[in-house]
């Protein structure tokens, strides 16, 4: 299966763009995880609940483009495939929220 990937670069261009053309971010990491280091404005659903929360989903992200990121760039890569495969377009964030603090936010803290 083809994931889609974007860098972080790319997605910090897309987040300045028009709020309705904005992607919509979700954190498929766990609450310590988000705790320690976020991106403003994300959804937080954690891997494990994705499935669960399948018709929350839907109805909030249906027409929209979604950017799923974690720690390093794993859990998204899965969580992007699981939600392309029930219809939903997701793009994974390559290297995750380390690679975001590493090249785009400096002043993140990173773990």
């Amino acid at each position: 299966m083809s994931v889609r990937e974007v860098s972080p670069q790319a997605l910090a261009a897309e987040l300045q763009g028009p709020p309705e053309s904005r992607p919509v971010l979700l954190d498929v990491r766990n609450p310590d995880e988000v705790f320690l280091a976020s991106i403003p404005g994300s959804v937080h659903v954690p891997l494990h609940e994705l499935h669960a929360r399948l018709d929350e989903l839907r109805e909030e992200f249906s027409g929209k483009p979604v950017v799923v990121f974690c720690h390093l760039g794993v859990r998204s890569w899965h969580a992007a495939a699981f939600l392309d495969s029930v219809g939903l377009s997701a793009t994974s964030l390559a290297g995750g929220i380390d690679r975001w603090a590493a090249e785009v936010d400096p002043r993140m803290r990173r773990y």
